[in-house]
């Protein structure tokens, strides 16, 4: 038994008589991201999480890591120049999880042509030197090669271009071990319940319980970061009982289908939709992912569930494209994520559109830190944004950032089949497992190369604690093909209840938890 190895060693290095530089609350992209660059400037850091890292919206994303084509149109220059730059970065330091993706936008007026090839000109040139590919003009020949199964009445070419795609919660898992290494403690299933003040009303520490045992713990920090995505007021309310809320979800959802409906490399690009917005049909793990919709809704979940009309709206806009498309029959999973969106102040007309997308930065009297907003793409800036706060309002050192050449835990250019790539430099490692123990080669789900050995490795270096854990983020399978995660949940438990010291009461109830969960990912 190797006893919880990963977690234990993180909870032991909570001590009461710690003085915490930063302490950031929220584990998905942003936090981690914050964890990462805080530690690496030499801070003394802790980060905890309610659920496990990127439980939210951070592992629920269209996976892609892009400028925003779209946001070009709205003429937001600057956040597009901006998540360019990122995007160059994020290549640069974590190739394992991340590769540059050629989309086909099909098109069926010459208007649209000259159009569309124009913005993607544009954002060819603001990339600059970190350009991943030329966009090009497409005959109706060469769109049909590409896409095979596209719609041809009245198609008159299209355009090719180039933008990157990453997998969201195997990068999350990647900062979290990244922030461990440069000394931060780094906790899943911790939550906040409550902020210490000194008597001036500054903030000097936090309360946090641990949900899986029920321990209370209390620690002293210069500073706090809430990063806590679209659950950032109840932190907030935790500072000031009257705060009023600054963050409208929105929700994205996917569906994932058999990757026989676009039968190639590329992706699709739908540029507008009956509402005007894109849709994306992305290869990714050898399945396509169909989305994303943009619905403001006025729940803060941790788990929604796609809404019939989002899966409507998106069977009936792959319908206008595709032939043979996709219908209900066809879909292996579904699963949606909330957007943390600054809301407009006096503007509440129910579009998304106008909510920013980029991100904020707001320090309150007590020196509370709350960052906000963004993307994936751009986690990286956020976090340089927040530390550079906390550095200021704790009167920290000035230390410079060193994330724009940090590699991310697992980074290689090394390419390895199927899966394996996005492990990086630990795929050796868990090579090394399957040859000390010949079982775990094992499958665990039919039709799927992911083994016992990713299950022991997850448990001993990856912080897993829940059957959910390994299977919706360390490997993707709920979201790949919800009932083959449903029938590999028992394997999995077993798996983990030897590695974790747990009892076959505990392997029941994490199947029939699991099992509960993977409903809301099946139509």
């Amino acid at each position: 038994m190797q006893a919880e190895t990963a977690r234990i060693n993180q909870v032991n290095k909570i001590n009461t008589s710690t003085l915490w530089d930063i302490a950031i609350i929220g584990g998905g992209a942003t936090g981690l991201g914050t964890a990462v660059d805080a530690a690496s400037r030499g801070f003394k850091v802790l980060l905890i999480e309610k659920y496990d890292f990127a439980k939210g919206t951070s592992s629920k994303s269209t996976k892609l890591v892009h400028g925003g084509v779209r946001y070009l149109a709205n003429g937001d220059v600057k956040l597009v120049i901006g998540a360019l730059k990122e995007r160059g970065l994020l290549f640069k330091n974590a190739p394992h999880v991340s590769s540059a993706q050629s989309f086909v936008i099909p098109l069926y007026s010459s208007f649209d042509k000259l159009k569309y090839l124009i913005g993607l000109k544009l954002y060819d040139w603001l990339a600059g030197s970190l350009r991943i590919g030329k966009s090009v003009l497409l005959s109706k020949k060469e769109v049909v090669e590409k896409l095979p199964h596209i719609k041809q009445q009245g198609l008159t070419g299209g355009i090719l271009y180039y933008d990157g795609q990453f997998d969201d919660a195997r990068l999350a898992v990647n900062l979290a071990q990244t922030a461990i290494q440069h000394g931060a403690t780094v906790l899943n299933y911790m939550e906040a319940t409550g902020l210490h003040k000194d008597e001036h009303g500054k903030i000097n520490g936090l309360s946090f319980r641990d949900s899986l045992d029920g321990s209370n713990y209390n620690v002293k920090a210069k500073v706090v970061v809430n990063a806590t995505g679209i659950f950032v007021d109840d932190i907030l309310k935790l500072d000031t009982a009257t705060h009023k809320n600054l963050v409208r979800p929105s929700q994205g959802s996917h569906i994932v289908i058999d990757k026989k409906f676009l039968d190639g490399h590329d992706a699709l690009m739908i540029p507008e939709t009956s509402d005007g917005r894109v849709l994306f049909g992305v290869p990714w793990h050898d399945k396509v992912l169909l989305g994303t919709t943009d619905i403001p809704i006025n729940e803060h979940l941790i788990e929604p569930r796609p809404m019939e009309e989002e899966i409507e709206f998106i069977l009936q806009t792959a319908n206008n494209y595709l032939n043979p498309a996709p219908s209900r029959q066809d879909i292996l999973s579904i699963y949606a994520g909330l957007r943390p969106l600054a809301a407009p102040k006096d503007n509440d007309s129910g579009s998304t559109k106008e909510i920013s997308r980029d991100h904020k930065l707001i320090v309150n009297e007590s020196k509370l830190i709350t960052i906000t907003g963004g993307k994936w793409t751009t986690y990286r800036k956020m976090a340089e944004d927040t530390v550079n706060a906390a550095i200021q309002a704790a009167g920290l050192p000035e230390v410079a950032c060193k994330t724009k050449d940090l590699p991310i835990h697992g980074a290689t250019g090394q390419v390895y089949p199927g899966h394996w790539t996005y492990y990086g430099i630990d795929y050796a490692h868990i090579q090394n497992l399957m040859q000390e123990d010949e079982s775990l080669r094992q499958p665990l789900a039919e039709g799927y190369e992911f083994t016992a050995a990713e299950v022991v490795w997850a448990c001993r270096n990856e912080l897993i604690q829940k059957v959910e854990d390994f299977l919706a983020r360390r490997c993707r399978l709920l979201l790949l093909d919800a009932k083959a995660a449903v029938a590999a949940a028992p394997l999995v438990a077993e798996l983990m209840a030897k590695e974790l010291g747990k009892s076959e009461t505990w392997i029941q109830s994490e199947i029939q938890a699991f099992q509960d969960l993977a409903k809301n990912y099946q139509l």
